[in-house]
């Protein structure tokens, strides 16, 4: 497993993990353009993937304008690998080292995902939209978990 910050020329394969997701799928999955993959990880934030026998099975991109978690999706066939927790200690770590003192993401109700979250410290703080649960995540709060 390789764990590195994303590159453009990943975008096609982040586009297919996010695509083949259970949960949280898009409606449409031209709704998340590659523009917007590039805008989010180069001009926005930052990306990281992780990738097994250079094929990409997971992806993060931290927004720093709206001091959101874009993305975190890992390949079906390759949950439950600590891949997910692994690229989020990625993200969180360089997100707060940024002048930063929280963020947040939205994530659907009764998943996994929701799952994940809470597991890893995420607090719940209402909702995002009509149908997602919003989490936050502040600077303490990442400080204390991430030096256990």
């Amino acid at each position: 497993m390789i764990f590195r910050e994303a590159q453009i020329a990943d975008i096609p394969q982040i586009q297919i993990v996010r695509n083949s997701v259970k949960e949280n799928t898009l409606s449409d999955p031209a709704l998340v353009s590659d523009k917007d993959c590039e805008v989010f990880m180069f001009e926005r934030g930052k990306g990281w993937v992780c990738e097994i026998d250079n094929r990409i099975v997971g992806f993060a991109i931290a927004d720093l304008q709206d001091d959101n978690i874009w993305a975190l999706f890992i390949h079906p066939d390759f949950e439950k690998k600590g891949i997910g927790r692994k690229l989020q200690e990625i993200m969180l770590t360089w997100y707060f080292e940024q002048p930063k003192e929280k963020v947040w993401l939205g994530t659907a109700f009764n998943t996994r995902a929701e799952q994940f979250y809470r597991k890893t410290g995420w607090k719940e703080t209402g909702m995002h939209g009509s149908k997602e649960i919003k989490f936050e995540m502040t600077k303490n709060d990442w400080l204390n978990i991430s030096n256990r």
